[in-house]
C-alpha cells in the first residue's frame, strides 16, 4: 500500500525523530511510503482560533498536496481529526470543496489506526518486554477519531505491559490555544494525570501537544520519567532497542 505521511507542525519542530521512526516501521510492515514536500501546517491552530479564512486557505493547500495521495498517514490524532473531521466543517455542503474534504478523510488514517486495522497488524515484536508502559489518550484521537484500543494493541503486541492508569483518557490540558489562554486551568489539569501515574517505565502517546506538555510539566516537579512518542516506541519494540 503506498502511504504518504504527513509529519504535522509539531512532529517537524520537536519530534523528527518519531517522524522517522513512523517511516521505518511503516516500510518495515510493507508500505511505500512518500513525503509529499509542499506540505504545511494542517490549519488547526487558526481553525481554534476562529480564523477560519487562514484555515480553510491552509485545508485547500493540504488537499491539493495530498491529492494523488492512496492513503495519508499520520503520527498525531489531533490533526488527523482536522483532515478527517473539521475539513468537513469550513466548507459548503455539496460545494467542490465540500467534496474534495471528505475524499481526503476517507483517505486519512491515525497511525496506530493505520497499522492495527488497515494492514492488520498487532504484533510487532518484543523489544518491549519487562517494559511498563504508561499511555496518554489524546483528547481527539478517543472522543473525534474513537480510537485508543489500537495503540495499546500496539504496545501490548511489542511485548510492553501497559499499565492500568485511571486518568488515562482524561484531558492533559494542553488544547493548543487553552494551555496559553488558561495556564494556570491547563496545568492543574496535567498535575492530575502526572499525580495519578501508577510508576511506569516510560510515558508516551500519540499526539506531540500532550506529550509537550506533560514532559514541560514533569520536568518542571523534577521528573525523569522518559517521555516518548508512540511512533518511537513501536519502533522499538520491533528493532528491541531504546
Amino acid at each position: 500500500m503506498r502511504v504518504s505521511l504527513f509529519a504535522t507542525c509539531l512532529g517537524d519542530q520537536f519530534f523528527a525523530g518519531a517522524c522517522a521512526d513512523a517511516v521505518r516501521l511503516l516500510r518495515h510492515l510493507g508500505a511505500e511510503v512518500d513525503f509529499p514536500p509542499g506540505q504545511t501546517c494542517c490549519g488547526q491552530p487558526a481553525y481554534n482560533a476562529g480564523y477560519l479564512a487562514e484555515a480553510r486557505a491552509m485545508a485547500r493547500h493540504t488537499i491539493k498536496v495530498f491529492s494523488d495521495a492512496e492513503r495519508v498517514v499520520l503520527p498525531s490524532g489531533s490533526c488527523s481529526a482536522m483532515l478527517g473531521s473539521y475539513y468537513l466543517d469550513l466548507f459548503e455542503e455539496d460545494s467542490e470543496d465540500a467534496a474534495l474534504a471528505a475524499d481526503l478523510a476517507e483517505r486519512t488514517r491515525e497511525l496506530s489506526a493505520f497499522i492495527a486495522d488497515d494492514l492488520g497488524v498487532t504484533e510487532l515484536g518484543q523489544g518491549l518486554a519487562g517494559k511498563r508502559v504508561a499511555y496518554h489518550h489524546g483528547c481527539h484521537a478517543l472522543h473525534e477519531l474513537g480510537l485508543g484500543d489500537e495503540a495499546v494493541a500496539l504496545l501490548c503486541g511489542s511485548g510492553a505491559e501497559v499499565v492500568d492508569w485511571e486518568a488515562a483518557e482524561e484531558c492533559c490540558g494542553f488544547g493548543g490555544l487553552f494551555a496559553v489562554k488558561l495556564p494556570e486551568i491547563s496545568v492543574a489539569m496535567a498535575d492530575r494525570k502526572i499525580d495519578t501515574l501508577p510508576g511506569p517505565d516510560v510515558l508516551t502517546s500519540a499526539d506531540g501537544g500532550c506529550l509537550l506538555q506533560l514532559a514541560g510539566r514533569l520536568r518542571e516537579r523534577g521528573s525523569v520519567l522518559p517521555v516518548r512518542h508512540l511512533a518511537s516506541l513501536l519502533w522499538e519494540g520491533v528493532v528491541g532497542r531504546g
